[in-house]
């Protein structure tokens, strides 16, 4: 598994903590806090869960990759369902504050998910016409 991805995400998450650092400390409460960093977290997993499903189909023919990872994209937003259910019903976090750092950085994933995609597409097209 290649760890340029990974380190993408991880500069991310130390820019988007870095960034909403002092607006949360300065104006947010317990709950706004705790709430965008439960999105934080939540989105980071998901992007996590769709860098596992790329690297594991990606050797796979062209269509296995897509049904893997389409099928994966669905599965992930079920499962972000569920928790957002969950974290607002069950556990009352600040439903703005977790829905706004969820989407945001999903949001910022989903492009360097698919960057990352065509990137290592443009790469393997690549390899195969070196080869032939």
């Amino acid at each position: 598994m290649k760890l340029n991805f990974p380190l993408q995400v991880l500069i991310t998450v130390l820019a988007a903590a870095g960034l909403s650092f002092y607006p949360l400390n300065e104006f947010g409460d317990s709950e706004i806090i705790s709430g965008s960093i439960a999105g934080l977290i939540l989105s980071t997993v998901n992007v996590l869960l769709g860098y596992a499903a790329i690297e594991f189909s990606f050797h796979s023919s062209y269509t296995h990759f897509i049904q893997i990872v389409l099928g994966g994209i669905a599965l992930r937003m079920f499962f972000i369902l569920f928790v957002l259910l969950v974290l607002i019903g069950i556990f009352k976090f600040h439903i703005v504050s977790l829905i706004t750092s969820l989407f945001s950085l999903y949001v910022i994933f989903l492009v360097l998910e698919v960057f990352y995609i065509h990137n290592r597409w443009q790469q393997k097209i690549s390899q195969n016409t070196e080869v032939q």
